[in-house]
């Protein structure tokens, strides 16, 4: 039986071609195999070379996916608007847990990682805003707060990101409200009345205007 490298077996034609060659057929089978062997190797090198790059390869992945979850939710087609809410929450676990495995954690992946976050949860919260689920407010506060957060943290420059302990609440939250909707819609389960939906989204517009004071104060504080 032939392995998993083993090429196809000569064929008539190879077989004559290397008698009027004056070759051992063998010479071209060692030659088929070397030529695999080769073609393993060299995807055997890039492989370790792409996996630096795997943990922002996820983190952008939300990028694409924020106007698929903006189109889907605006269309009402939950199921798959769920399934894409939950693909985007896995790369959200998977980027920060592969770039600390691979030790391939740098400023660049924590912006990117932040940022696609931001434009994801906020084309989320806008979709259910156009659904009169949540105030519009939310979604733009949503992007004041991220721009605040960069511009504070110098990331632009190349520092790394400084969030605060109520920033970090409200990341949570905003990812929470966004989805609860959604997988309750897609599940045709209930469970909360859109009522609250919308009573929540103000309690973190409350949250994310106390947030954007809280640091611009902190760095009026350290400038003075």
């Amino acid at each position: 039986m032939a392995s998993a490298i083993d090429p196809a077996p000569l064929g008539p034609d190879d077989v004559t071609s290397c008698r009027a060659d004056g070759r051992s057929p063998y010479a071209l089978r060692v030659r088929r195999i070397g030529g695999i062997w080769a073609v393993l190797v060299r995807i055997n090198i890039k492989l370790p070379m792409a996996r630096p790059h795997l943990p922002n390869l996820l983190s952008g992945s939300r990028l694409l996916l924020a106007p698929v979850s903006f189109l889907l939710i605006y269309q009402q087609h939950w199921v798959p608007a769920a399934l894409v809410l939950l693909t985007a929450v896995l790369t959200d676990i998977l980027d920060g847990y592969l770039a600390r495995r691979l030790r391939a954690s740098s400023t660049l992946g924590g912006l990117l990682d932040h940022s696609s976050d931001a434009v994801f949860v906020s084309a989320t919260l806008a979709a259910l805003a156009s659904q009169q689920v949540i105030t519009w407010l939310l979604p733009l506060l949503v992007i004041s707060a991220f721009s605040q957060y960069l511009l504070d943290s110098n990331a632009l420059r190349g520092q790394p990101l400084r969030a605060s302990q109520l920033g970090r609440y409200n990341g949570i939250a905003y990812f929470v409200l966004a989805g609860w909707p959604v997988l309750q819609y897609a599940l045709d389960l209930p469970l909360l009345a859109d009522a609250w939906f919308g009573w929540l989204a103000w309690i973190l517009v409350a949250s994310t205007l106390a947030s954007m004071f809280l640091r611009a104060q902190a760095l009026l504080q350290l400038r003075g």
